[in-house]
């Protein structure tokens, strides 16, 4: 199954799950320290939540989840052959899980769009890794 994921920013976590857990009428997948996801069913959405204070409401970023490696390389296959521009990460850590994927480059308007699998489940990472996610990597995941 394929389903489209949508990273928000949020100011207040807990907060935010409250409301997404009754608006999508179920509880988060996954909670972390400054993190949360929901697995909806209906619509098929991924929903990470990315507590950001001061940047509450706007898109953290964008994406696809496919069901597998091969379902990456055959994006990462059909959308080079359209000429994007991709990055590669391979086995990286994102978002408290293991993932094979790549973002693609050169949005229109700079948005940022991953495609992606979860290879396996990732520890929560120690309070100076995320703090140096957040200054290096611009809190695009996991900060």
């Amino acid at each position: 199954m394929s389903r489209l994921q949508l990273a928000l920013n949020v100011d207040d976590l807990e907060a935010s799950i409250a409301f997404y857990s009754t608006l999508f009428g179920t509880e988060p997948h996954k909670v972390r320290p400054g993190y949360a996801n929901f697995a909806v069913a209906h619509p098929p959405l991924k929903l990470v939540l990315v507590e950001n204070a001061g940047q509450g409401g706007s898109i953290n970023h964008l994406g696809v989840e496919v069901e597998d490696v091969d379902a990456v390389d055959s994006e990462l296959t059909r959308l080079a052959a359209a000429g994007f521009a991709t990055t590669e990460e391979r086995d990286t850590t994102c978002c408290y899980a293991k993932q094979d994927k790549f973002w693609v480059q050169n949005t229109p308007d700079g948005e940022r769009w991953e495609v992606y699998t979860i290879t396996d489940d990732a520890p929560v990472p120690a309070v100076e890794e995320r703090v140096e996610e957040a200054v290096d990597g611009g809190a695009v995941c996991c900060a």
